[in-house]
């Protein structure tokens, strides 16, 4: 099949083995994949995940950063077949996304970070029928592609235990950012406060829910809200991503807040444990999607209450992916950029 793939930390476009499927595995055409920041940092930081994993026991183990691997996990595509023995949850000819994990034959690997199981960046894919989410037939593939990184974001909100009394602040607003405000809005938390650097993801944080959009070089995320009594943010949710940024929020946090860490930052982070603990904080470290947000963000995005419209920035070709993960994290990028491994 024809696919991008990373190898030694570089991007190659040309043919890779099909993938043949096991029992529990479904066999996937993409249609198409979105371009997702941690395939980015995967290029500079995937070693260190790796050598993480392999002291650890994590699904990252058995990469090898040096041969190639089909990325992209955000996904939508068409059931061909499954291998023998499965219980093909889905029908054949129907589209799918799903939760990037396979934990059939014995492994658990994940989706598009493994020798296996290629990712939305190959024709093919293997996924596991366990987290199968069949997509409605109103719904594009451009939107269907959104669905995991939104889950994503729904996730990182639901593990802040929000409450209808919480002052939520989101540092950082690409598409997890947008997600998590998203989570909120639909969860009734107000007021929301975002963060971000640039104009244009300010503009979309409050198209997604936000009641305040501001640049932290000029405003004060933690200052008392004038249009809200003067209530102060207690709920700060990370999805920068960048070494530090633990440390700040905790020295700006109030006491007794909650932090929760959602942009995956592959560098070695470092805290001042002391300062967290006079102000009795809680920080919750969130990790990927779970079906449940696979399924909830199936339906917003199927009934209209979640809009990615303002996310989608076209489509391009294998040839073009290494040009765009290189550009990732320009301010006019836009939150997703969709790969048709169907064309090189």
């Amino acid at each position: 099949m024809k696919a991008a793939f990373i190898a030694n930390g570089q991007v190659g476009v040309g043919d890779v083995a099909d993938p043949v499927p096991g029992k529990g595995q479904a066999l996937v055409r993409t249609h198409v994949c979105g371009l997702c920041a941690s395939d980015q940092h995967f290029l500079t930081g995937g070693r260190n995940i790796i050598d993480l994993s392999r002291k650890m026991g994590g699904p990252y183990a058995a990469l090898d950063f040096e041969q190639p691997f089909v990325p992209g996990h955000e996904y939508v595509g068409e059931v061909l077949d499954y291998g023998p023995g499965s219980r093909r949850s889905v029908q054949p000819g129907r589209r799918v996304v799903s939760v990037p994990i396979m934990r059939q034959g014995g492994s658990h690997a994940v989706v598009g970070y493994s020798h296996q199981c290629p990712g939305g960046f190959g024709e093919l894919m293997l996924l596991d029928e366990d987290f199968l989410i069949e997509v409605p037939d109103a719904l594009p593939d451009d939107y269907a592609a959104c669905v995991e990184p939104l889950a994503v974001g729904l996730e990182h909100a639901r593990r802040g235990r929000p409450d209808k009394g919480d002052a939520a602040l989101v540092l950082g607003c690409g598409a997890i950012g947008l997600g998590v405000i998203a989570g909120l809005k639909i969860m009734g938390v107000g007021p929301i406060v975002a963060a971000d650097f640039h104009q244009s993801r300010r503009d979309l944080a409050l198209a997604m829910g936000a009641h305040i959009a501001l640049d932290p070089r000029e405003s004060d995320p933690y200052a008392p809200l004038p249009a809200f009594d003067g209530r102060r943010v207690n709920l700060i949710y990370e999805c920068v991503g960048q070494p530090g940024m633990l440390q700040r929020i905790v020295e700006a946090a109030p006491f007794d807040g909650r932090i929760v860490m959602g942009r995956y930052c592959m560098e070695a982070e470092s805290l001042f444990v002391f300062a967290a603990q006079n102000k009795r904080l809680n920080i919750q470290f969130a990790g990927g999607e779970e079906p449940q947000d696979m399924d909830l963000a199936v339906r917003a995005i199927a009934d209209g209450r979640i809009d990615v419209t303002p996310w989608l920035g076209g489509r391009i070709w294998l040839n073009g992916v290494a040009e765009a993960i290189a550009n990732l994290s320009g301010p006019t990028a836009p939150v997703r950029t969709l790969v048709d491994p169907r064309v090189l």
